[in-house]
């Protein structure tokens, strides 16, 4: 009897993709035994990897993979905003399930990308969008919806963690803070997205989206990052017994009325934090999300 396998379309083989292919071909959990890797769309076949794919399986026609009747799932990785959207939404237009760790088009074409999942009746899953890998999507949309959530606030950049752990700890002014993170892969060349807090942006409105059920305007984010912050800074938070972190909030803006119940207060922003707060000691790369209910 034929051992049924689930055939996965893999669109992209950067740091990420690479790091899925890794799990699926030496997979530690027996579900992931019956997972094959059936094409790997790429933006140039001669490219070398760290990963051994068999060249007829990789493609640098990615609609092919998107569109294949052979394929029951599409891994998007490839970052950004376009393909990477239109891939997914002719992935589900063909009823296929689709996995993205792509925050930046889920903050901002979410609405579009779900409500086509639901009328071609497959999932999107996204866990690996946010929070590097803890679990909090899931449960925001299942356990803890019968919650009555007031706020979630997150250390969801880890770029960012580890500079200002870098500051606080060593005592590295930032430039010295973000040479190191580039040097160990934490950051890109740009840094931008990290540094000014758009990352951040990116993940708080999906959070936002889900822990709220509201539609949420990633555009409308208020957001500033980390360059400003000194070493000085750091020194004098630490004598009063404070802490920087770059945190992405969101959180009901009062509770008076029907109305006003909707009113959010959403942003991403250097914070002072008590060394007494539960997010004020996570230091490095870690992330870490708190949801009061």
């Amino acid at each position: 009897m034929r051992r049924y396998r689930e055939r996965v379309g893999l669109l992209g083989l950067g740091t990420v993709g690479t790091g899925v292919v890794q799990i699926l071909q030496q997979p530690r959990h027996p579900l992931l035994q019956s997972v094959e890797i059936a094409a790997v769309g790429v933006r140039s076949l001669d490219k070398p990897r760290q990963v051994r794919i068999p060249p007829e399986r990789l493609t640098t026609n990615l609609e092919q993979i998107v569109s294949d009747p052979e394929i029951d799932v599409v891994i998007e990785l490839m970052g950004g905003l376009e393909p990477a959207r239109t891939l997914i939404l002719k992935a589900l237009d063909h009823g296929k399930p689709v996995i993205t760790a792509n925050k930046a088009v889920i903050a901002r074409h979410g609405e579009e990308i779900f409500q086509a999942a639901a009328q071609a009746k497959v999932s999107v899953l996204l866990e690996a969008a946010v929070g590097g890998g803890i679990p909090i999507l899931q449960p925001l949309q299942q356990s803890l919806q019968a919650s009555h959530i007031q706020a979630v606030w997150g250390i969801v950049n880890g770029t960012t963690n580890f500079i200002l752990s870098q500051m606080t700890q060593a005592a590295s002014s930032f430039e010295e803070a973000l040479a190191l993170a580039q040097a160990h892969g934490y950051a890109e060349a740009d840094p931008s997205a990290d540094v000014e807090g758009w990352d951040a942006a990116d993940k708080i409105a999906i959070l936002a989206s889900l822990a709220f059920g509201v539609s949420v305007e990633r555009e409308a984010i208020p957001c500033e990052g980390i360059r400003g912050i000194s070493p000085t800074d750091i020194r004098y938070a630490r004598e009063w017994g404070y802490t920087f972190k770059l945190l992405a909030i969101a959180q009901r803006a009062n509770s008076g009325g029907e109305a006003a119940k909707m009113a959010l207060d959403i942003r991403v922003h250097p914070t002072l934090l008590p060394s007494t707060h539960p997010l004020a000691n996570i230091n490095g790369v870690d992330n870490a999300v708190l949801v009061q209910g």
